[in-house]
């Protein structure tokens, strides 16, 4: 048995260097008389170890895929595909505490996790929903690049992405018999196959990144985390960027959007996590992803041409937006002619001019974005900047990068808002479209919201296309909307920087219009999701005489904004309860089902809105806060006491 552990060890060292340091010290020819030596004996002995690299051999194809729950929840990402998505994601973060953030490359393959006891491999799943996927140990015994045993001999879960080299799926597709269309979907469908033996051919590799759950010690960050996995024997990629503050991370972000073209792997952006537990600790989770973490997206369709000229936009909001019409090109599979700018500043500081050579990138199938100008000709012009509004004529006014009309009746303006307020996220006005908005603007003088509610039979039936039907429907959805929940009904107010999120934050936390209304900047800032800049515009949006107006106009026509009550009614009912530390009884995730079901609002951190703490073992920096505020706090046992159990060490 002496002999026989040397020779696994002596193998699974020369793996180790072959498969995950990219250095061999030994030949093929000298590692295949060992591993022959070492069948020969376990056959002999009738004994495998468990971390012998013959186990690695694909065996006979699986029925069907076992499902696996997960010990700990594999959340997916959030994702950003702008700027101002990722700067909206560092506000929230700078409301958890100080941090540092670590930039990776977000490799597009499949999900893997792998389960370790007592230092040797058990399983491998997918990820699946999250909490339950399917056993794949069959498939992923045939991968080369991670250890049959550790030196951790607690349980550990540790995650990783699943990839084919670009390199390998070409070669694999000069023999295929079906050649593969793309090294995402290959990947996916040779840990996917019931035949390890198809996993095996297509030679996947798993870079590994994360570790989601360990039984005993710990870490106490990703830079800590990405170490741990080096000491252990895991194949990884480049170290995590860190960065101390969002300009370094948006640098990070953009040297891996040009280093990911260099590599060998597919890659479709950069993941930016905040590097510290403790801060991720106070932010917790929301139902489907971290609010720790996001995925920036990056867009492979890219190409050059030639702008034309430049027009002008004009939103809801007033806030003009620059739309470049240019020479068509052929862009991800359609002829693209148009392409937007952000503001004017955008316009000044990529230079784009009439006339330039311009590179343009195609943004999740929608209007693709000029990036920058490539090259200037001798008939390039400059692209003035409008002194009045290219619609109504009247002056602009210049707030920063942007440019706003300053007509509250200027007709696109009207329109789009008219279209915001009508629909589904807002007062959900059904057979309301922007064509509606615009037909009634035209004919029937309609400029504010609560022009809307004084539509009747006769002004309709007279537009064109209105039939009686048409009528009837328009006017009982009209009717129908005025019974409104109170975040809908913000979202549909069309206030600056207020999205459904925010609306919905906002409606919780101050429960009517009138509360809102004075509302000042430091109780909004103080919300989770509230940034300075947003406070100021919905602060702004109030001081507004003619906002305020328009509010009671819509309710004095039957406008009635709501709040929408608990469905549930038990012992947390009113309460906003923040779970904190590791319960022993409980998952995180039943334990907020459970506060939920008996009438509470869970909470992702400590707010002066919190009303109660739920701290298991080793509760951080909530705790504390907690403390601070003088919120009542209490433990895993009387939380069980409260949901009418018996503690079990009672």
């Amino acid at each position: 048995m002496d002999k026989m552990r040397a020779l696994v060890d002596t193998l699974n060292r020369y793996a180790y260097e072959y498969y995950v340091l990219d250095a061999p010290t030994v030949s093929d020819a000298e590692y295949d008389r060992l591993y022959d030596e070492l069948k020969e004996m376990e056959a002999d002995e009738g004994v495998r170890l468990p971390d012998s690299p013959t186990r690695r051999v694909g065996g006979e194809p699986v029925k069907g895929f076992a499902r696996h729950e997960h010990i700990a929840r594999l959340y997916s990402l959030d994702k950003a595909v702008t700027e101002d998505e990722l700067s909206a994601f560092f506000t929230r973060v700078g409301k958890a505490g100080a941090a540092t953030y670590a930039v990776e490359y977000k490799f597009d393959g499949l999900t893997i996790c792998l389960t370790y006891r007592d230092g040797y491999f058990v399983r491998a799943t997918t990820r699946g929903n999250g909490a339950v996927g399917e056993d794949v140990t069959a498939q992923a015994l045939t991968i080369k690049s991670f250890p049959l045993s550790i030196g951790y001999k607690g349980t550990l879960e540790v995650r990783g992405e699943t990839v084919i080299r670009l390199s390998v799926l070409e070669e694999y597709n000069k023999t295929a018999a079906e050649p593969l269309k793309n090294a995402r979907n290959a990947a996916a469908g040779a840990v996917r196959n019931l035949d390890p033996a198809v996993t095996a051919a297509r030679k996947p590799e798993i870079f590994f990144y994360d570790i989601n759950y360990m039984s005993e010690g710990g870490v106490s960050s990703q830079e800590e985390a990405f170490a741990f996995l080096c000491r252990e024997g895991f194949k990884t990629f480049a170290p995590p960027r860190l960065c101390r503050t969002p300009e370094e991370v948006f640098d990070a972000v953009a040297e891996i959007d040009v280093d990911r073209k260099k590599i060998d792997v597919l890659t479709d952006g950069a993941v930016i996590k905040v590097n510290e537990y403790a801060v991720r600790e106070a932010m917790g989770y929301t139902d489907k992803f971290p609010r720790w973490a996001i995925a920036f997206k990056f867009e492979a369709e890219e190409a050059v041409t030639t702008v034309k000229k430049v027009t002008w936009q004009v939103g809801r909001t007033g806030k003009l937006t620059p739309l470049a019409h240019v020479a068509p090109v052929e862009l991800g599979g359609a002829t693209v002619r148009r392409a937007t700018l952000n503001n004017l500043g955008d316009i000044r500081r990529k230079d784009i001019r009439k006339g330039s050579k311009v590179l343009i990138r195609r943004s999740n199938e929608v209007i693709p974005e000029i990036l920058r100008a490539i090259e200037h000709t001798g008939d390039s012009v400059e692209i003035e900047r409008p002194e009045v509004c290219p619609y109504c004529g009247q002056p602009l006014t210049e707030e920063g990068a942007n440019l706003f009309c300053t007509n509250r009746q200027c007709r696109p303006r009207v329109v789009a808002a008219l279209a915001n307020f009508a629909s589904k996220n807002a007062m959900d006005i059904e057979g309301f479209s922007e064509m509606t908005a615009a037909q009634l603007y035209d004919e029937s003088g309609v400029r504010r919201f609560s022009d809307l509610y004084r539509l009747d039979g006769k002004t309709l039936s007279a537009l064109e296309g209105f039939g009686e039907k048409k009528t009837e429907n328009l006017l009982s959805s009209l009717e129908k909307s005025k019974r409104v929940p109170l975040d809908r009904f913000l979202f549909a107010l069309g206030i600056a920087g207020v999205g459904r999120v925010a609306s919905k934050d906002l409606a919780r936390t101050f429960g009517s219009v009138e509360a809102l209304e004075k509302a000042d900047g430091s109780s909004l800032v103080a919300m989770e999701n509230i940034g300075d800049k947003t406070a100021a515009d919905i602060v702004g949006y109030f001081a507004d005489e003619e906002n305020r107006r328009e509010i009671e106009r819509l309710l004095a026509a039957g406008v009635q904004p709501f709040v929408k009550k608990a469905e549930n009614v038990g012992v947390f009912s009113g309460q906003n309860v923040v779970l904190t530390g590791t319960l022993a009884r409980y998952k995180r995730s039943e334990a907020q089902k459970l506060i939920e079901a008996a009438g509470g609002i869970c909470q992702s951190a400590v707010t002066q809105k919190t009303t109660l703490v739920v701290a298991g073992e080793s509760a951080g920096s909530k705790l504390d806060k907690a403390q601070a505020l003088g919120i009542r706090v209490i433990g895993e046992e009387e939380f069980e006491a409260l949901l009418g159990g018996t503690p079990k060490n009672s």
